[in-house]
Formats: C-alpha cells, sequence, structure tokens
C-alpha cells in the first residue's frame, strides 16, 4: 500500500470556495518541516490545483517508477543557515519587544528551543496540477474519473518515510471527498503488518464571514456522517495589518470560526491574518520583507487591557514584525539576490505568518498525537 510509510494523515477540508486552503496546508507543511518533521502534500483539488503554483514547481513533473509515482521533492532534509538578526527582531504573543527572536523550539513534547543551526524534515508533494501541460490547462471531468484518479493519488504515490501527509481538498462535499473518505477509512482501518498509517482527522478552514461560515459548517457535518473526525477550526483572512501605517481592520468581520468550533465542541486552533508579503513569497518568490512601523490592533477591547503596547499573538495578533528597512541600505543590497534564490521553508521564515503557524501547529501536532496515542 502506498500509505505505509505515512503516520499520519490530515485532510484540509471547507465547504466554501475561495477560504484559502491551499494557503493553509502549504503552511502548516512549511511550519511542520521547519518542526523538523517529514511531510508531503497530496493535492487532490483536481479542476483547480494551486499547491504546484504556491510551492514555486510548476514546471515539476512527476516521475513514474516501478510500482507507482514518485511525489515531487519540494527540499530535502537539510540544516538552513542561521536567520539574519536584522530581520528577526519582532514582538511575543504577550506584547513585549523580543528583540532578535530565538529560533522557533522543535515539536517534540517540550519547549527547549532547538540551537541554530538546525535540520528540517523534507517536504514532497503530488498534484494533477504536476501532469498537465501548463497552468491554463482545463480538467474537465465527470464523477467517476475524478472518484478514479483521487483512489490512484492515494494508491499508486510511492512517499518515502513521512510523519505528516496534508492532503488538500477542493471545496464541497462531493465525488472526491467521497472517495476520499471511502478509500482513506478502509485502508487506515486494516493496516499492514510493516506500518499503521492513521487518519488523525480534519482541519477545518474558514473565513470569518457568515455566508462562509453557514457552508463551511456542511464540512463538519459531512465529516461526522462518514466518520472522520475534527482536528480543529482555523479562521483564515482574519484581519489585515497595513504594512504602510500599521492599522488593523478586520476585512471580513471577526470571530465567525471560532463561535463555529464552539458551536460544534471543537478546537479552534487560531485566526491567520492577510498578510500581503506572503503573496509576494509565493507569486514572486521573493524574501518577505516589511517597513519598521509600528503594529497596533484597532480593536479597543485589545487596547483597553494593552494600552499603547506593541503587540501581536497567534490569537491576537501575532502578525506584526518589525523589521529593519534594508531597501535602500547598500550594505545589504549584495545579499538580497542570494537570499531570495533560498528554498521557500528558508524565505518563509522571514514571513509574519511563520509565527502564527509555529502556534497552530504546535496544537495540531498535540492532538495528533494525543489522538495516535488513545487509539481514536
Amino acid at each position: 500500500m502506498s500509505l505505509d510509510n505515512v503516520k499520519h494523515i490530515v485532510l484540509v477540508l471547507s465547504g466554501k470556495g475561495g477560504v484559502g486552503k491551499s494557503s493553509i496546508t502549504t503552511q502548516l507543511a512549511l511550519s511542520l518541516s521547519l518542526a523538523g518533521k517529514p511531510v508531503g502534500i497530496l493535492d487532490i483539488d483536481l479542476t483547480g490545483p494551486s499547491i504546484p503554483r504556491l510551492l514555486g514547481l510548476e514546471d515539476a513533473k512527476i516521475t513514474q517508477a516501478p510500482g507507482g509515482w514518485l511525489p515531487v521533492q519540494v527540499h530535502p532534509s537539510q540544516i538552513l543557515p542561521p536567520t539574519s538578526k536584522l530581520t528577526e527582531k519582532t514582538i511575543n504573543g504577550d506584547g513585549h519587544n523580543q528583540g532578535n527572536r530565538p529560533p522557533p523550539p522543535r515539536i517534540n513534547g517540550d519547549t527547549a528551543p532547538t540551537p541554530d543551526p538546525r535540520p528540517i524534515g523534507a517536504l514532497y508533494a503530488i498534484s494533477l496540477g504536476f501532469l498537465l501541460p501548463s497552468r491554463s490547462s482545463a480538467v474537465v471531468w465527470r464523477g467517476p474519473k475524478k472518484t478514479a484518479m483521487v483512489r490512484q493519488f492515494l494508491t499508486d504515490v510511492l512517499w518515502p518515510p513521512i510523519d505528516y501527509l496534508l492532503i488538500d481538498t477542493p471545496p464541497g462535499t462531493s465525488d472526491e471527498h467521497i472517495s476520499l473518505a471511502e478509500t482513506l477509512l478502509q485502508q487506515t482501518a486494516t493496516p499492514s503488518p510493516t506500518s499503521s498509517p492513521k487518519l488523525a482527522g480534519a482541519v477545518i478552514v474558514t473565513t470569518p464571514q457568515a455566508v462562509a461560515v453557514s457552508d463551511v459548517r456542511k464540512e463538519l457535518s459531512f465529516c461526522r456522517k462518514v466518520g472522520i473526525g475534527v482536528l480543529g477550526v482555523v479562521e483564515n483572512m482574519s484581519g489585515y495589518v497595513c504594512e504602510c501605517c500599521g492599522e488593523e481592520t478586520n476585512l471580513f468581520g471577526r470571530g465567525g470560526g471560532e463561535v463555529m468550533a464552539q458551536e460544534f465542541g471543537v478546537t479552534f486552533l487560531g485566526r491567520v491574518p492577510v498578510d500581503g508579503q506572503w503573496g509576494v513569497l509565493v507569486e514572486e518568490g521573493k524574501r518577505p520583507r516589511y517597513g519598521s512601523q509600528v503594529v497596533k490592533n484597532s480593536s479597543d477591547e485589545d487596547e483597553d487591557e494593552l494600552g499603547e503596547e506593541e503587540y501581536e499573538g497567534t490569537n491576537r495578533g501575532d502578525r506584526g514584525r518589525e523589521v529593519l528597512d534594508e531597501d535602500h541600505d547598500p550594505e545589504h543590497q549584495g545579499q538580497r539576490q542570494a537570499r531570495d534564490s533560498a528554498c521557500l521553508v528558508d524565505k518563509y521564515r522571514s514571513c509574519s505568518l511563520s509565527s502564527v503557524f509555529d502556534g497552530i501547529t504546535r496544537q495540531l501536532y498535540n492532538i495528533v498525537e494525543v489522538t495516535s496515542v488513545n487509539g481514536t
């Protein structure tokens, strides 16, 4: 079975299109890799595969090997260079300036920081996008063809040993989801003697506004009907911090995902803001860079608690990042090209969202490990 080398399988689901499932999947994978975990991404959004573009691998192709397909390697396990002290001045989630940010702790059951440099986990990906001749190629398939393709991805890909397989899904609860659920539940219910792949559950992605939450509720109901556990809810696009003035605006409202998680009795993993530099990273391949503005939340509730303090946090902003503006610094202009040619996971460390996903990934890891130990 192609999943023999996979320890944990995590689905990324949403009943609504355009909420950022592929972006969440990619950043979960990068965060887990930075924590030292080997990770795979399986993109089963057959009519709109976004993973190749987000990973900067649109020209990559799947290799056929005896017994199945070999996934595309995004990056190998390696030791990344130390992060620049000039670009790691941050504010922690409690509102206190940390100065030069230490390397994030590894996910290993304790909170001891990992020395820098530190090895990261390898990252692999498989997507129908790697089989298409171009980005604009349309996939016009009926349900049976989609079902067959999903099952082939689940049975014919020769994954190397990985701790987590993240499956990026299309919106809705249609053919791909039914085929995925049936195949995974059947395969993971009867593991092979040599390994035991585990369907850990699903991460549900929504945006804060009511129209999105109402559709995403259907995905939670789908998970309950087919017997897939829900690991937690992520509220994506929850606020935007202007890179020029530091003002925070709730573009699509705030709190809808958290309320939904409470109603269904599942874990709320956190809020993810809109960060323009994440778009720069995946679209242009450039390392995220920020001005030296002071980031403040415009929420009266948070201002009452923190006054005029600068702050950020996974659920209270953990998104602002003070970085020295090197745009016109001749000393650093010569280093910029080398940094931009670095691998995606290296550049992602400079993105403000990396600290947000560090917190989300820790929660996810703890939930998956507890679920695995309890056998539920």
